[in-house]
């Protein structure tokens, strides 16, 4: 008998092959989604997820992988990893974790693939293993997503790290017809995994079929509950004193994770072992502190409906705006704490306005409570007038803008109609300012420079340009994920925005120096067809292979330099002779 589980599972994934521009390879598309569904309580765009998709040629069995310090996820381009950072800025004990995902569309759950997975992480995880001698038996890929946990570990061993690996195999099977061998070696794996270093944590899990459908059939809630001591009430907003367990229950999920898709993106950068934190923290550690409330700023609440039922909130549409270096400060003290603990008595203040359903005001609140504390200019991005035109413009045309992280995905939106402010950056910074390296290697932090940012979102640019540049970017990415491209990992992170960059520029007829050129070919809703994009990753393989040979650089060192975009936009389009 087949289990509905099953069936649906199955119905899900081929409605998301459906959706996409070009489908990909079953196998492919059950990574993807499975790395998805395990890694569901990250809050992870589908931008991050695709990021740490590994698996292809000696992939070592591992077809996922995920570093974070922290809350944060790590790529090439974090502060961390950057000459000249300030270890201070990391609090001793900060949690770094690894999560590896294995997925296969099989029906069971083998044997082989644990002994794999221990043989090929017994390398990866060991500091004694050179990058050269890695790069002889795995990708270029597993090696690099690896390679940050490595570099995560050595970089900051003096801040004694609590160092935590997860490995998650994912099947379409059940997990009842697991048979004893495979539940050994997964024993003899966790034990494998906790060795890595002195104090390191690890745990194996099994995923099937049943487990994959309830993930992927549920949606993070924004619809919460809160328990308040005292109140005041003003029209429709409030303020409340709140124990800290409350809040906690509040802010954390079933395991006492945060809820992370609660904090809106624009404040979600927590400063770490800053002074003002260093102060929150004593203050719950100290029983003879005077009450909380009277030493902290308190919680700014912002919903789209409030009502009060005895002692508790109920509230819809809940985004924390202000309060997140209080907020993750208790959660780190509070997470592992006894019951017992003096601090779950003490209150925070806590202040709930009701914005209705108007985002415009939303933004406004959040700029204004966050302007007397110093949340980086960065942060505020979403809050600017244009990223709520593009969305707008993007709407109406049945495309999401993810401005805020993952609201539409929280919504129940196609991911392959989803585009998050990051990556239209890198396709605005690839094909309307023609720097794929750029897009490349600043993943994460293209926007951090008020000039970088100014030059990409800007009101000067047509916004059907920036809906074009998103779609055409999304279709260059489903073409190199397709079975005709026959891209490689490496290739698609390598080569991604530079097909994009000389594709379009194949298009118009010569080099795009600023976006606004774009605007005819947008209006026309111009598309970039497959044989184009399979003739220009040909030229495009080619003069990487010639430039390769001529430098002999490795191919993430072309990949994110300014020197291959000049050697390739010289050979195809020479500046005297613009195509005709």
């Amino acid at each position: 008998m087949v289990d509905n589980e099953l069936v649906l599972l199955d119905q899900v994934l081929q409605q998301r092959q459906n959706e996409r521009p070009a489908p990909l390879k079953d196998d492919d598309a059950f990574e993807v989604f499975a790395c998805e569904q395990v890694l569901r309580d990250g809050d992870l765009s589908a931008e991050e997820v695709a990021m740490g998709v590994v698996g292809g040629g000696n992939d070592g069995a591992i077809d996922g992988v995920y570093v974070f310090l922290g809350d944060a996820l790590l790529s090439e381009d974090s502060d961390v990893f950057q000459e000249g950072f300030a270890l201070g800025k990391v609090t001793p004990g900060s949690p770094l974790s690894l999560w590896i995902v294995q997925a296969k569309r099989k029906m069971s759950f083998t044997e082989t693939t644990l002994d794999k997975v221990a043989n090929s992480t017994r390398r990866l995880l060991s500091l004694g293993e050179s990058d050269s001698d890695l790069a002889q038996l795995y990708s270029p890929a597993v090696v690099g997503r690896t390679g940050l946990f490595r570099t995560a570990l050595r970089t900051l061993a003096t801040r004694h790290l609590q160092v935590e690996i997860r490995f998650s195999y994912v099947t379409r099977g059940r997990l009842d017809e697991i048979n004893s061998k495979v539940e050994i070696k997964a024993r003899d794996l966790e034990r494998q995994l906790c060795s890595v270093v002195t104090g390191a944590t690890a745990s194996v899990e099994f995923v099937g079929a049943a487990e994959l459908w309830k993930r992927a059939n549920t949606v993070p809630s924004y619809t919460t509950e809160l328990v308040f001591q005292e109140n005041a009430t003003s029209g429709t907003s409030h303020v409340a004193l709140v124990k800290l367990r409350d809040y906690m229950d509040f802010i954390t999920g079933d395991q006492r994770d945060l809820r992370r898709h609660i904090f809106d993106l624009n404040v979600r950068d927590f400063a770490g072992d800053v002074e003002v934190n260093k102060e929150i923290k004593g203050s719950l550690d100290n029983p003879d502190a005077p009450e909380f409330w009277w030493l902290n700023n308190g919680i700014t609440i912002v919903c789209s409906k409030a009502s009060i039922v005895a002692k508790k909130y109920a509230m819809d549409d809940v985004q924390i705006v202000n309060g997140l270096q209080t907020s993750h400060t208790v959660h780190r003290v509070l997470r592992g704490a006894p019951d017992n603990h003096p601090a779950f008595e003490r209150s925070v203040l806590v202040r709930i306005l009701v914005t209705g359903d108007d985002p415009t005001t939303r933004d406004s609140v959040i700029r204004a409570t966050n302007r007397q504390t110093s949340v980086p200019a960065a942060s505020l991005r979403a809050t600017d007038e244009i990223q709520r035109n593009i969305e707008s413009f993007f709407f109406a045309r049945g495309w999401f803008y993810d401005r805020r992280k993952n609201f539409y995905r929280n919504s129940g939106k196609s991911p392959e109609r989803i585009v998050g402010i990051p990556l239209l950056a890198q396709a605005v910074m690839a094909m309307g300012l023609s720097r794929p390296d750029n897009s490349r290697a600043r993943p994460s932090s293209l926007l951090k420079r008020d000039d970088d940012y100014k030059k990409i979102f800007s009101s000067s640019v047509p916004l059907p340009v920036y809906l074009w540049l998103a779609k055409s970017q999304k279709a260059i990415d489903a073409f190199l994920a397709s079975e005709p491209a026959g891209a490689t990992t490496q290739e698609r992170t390598n080569l991604r925005f530079h097909l994009a960059m000389i594709a379009t520029a194949m298009l118009v007829g010569h080099r795009i120096h600023a976006p606004a050129q774009l605007g005819s070919i947008a209006i026309d809703e111009s598309g970039i067809g497959e044989a184009d994009l399979a003739g220009c990753l040909l030229e495009l393989r080619e003069s990487f292979a010639r430039f390769e040979a001529n430098t002999g650089d490795a191919a993430d060192k072309i990949a994110k330099g300014p020197a291959f975009v000049k050697f390739l936009l010289d050979g195809m389009f020479p500046p005297s002779a613009p195509i005709s």
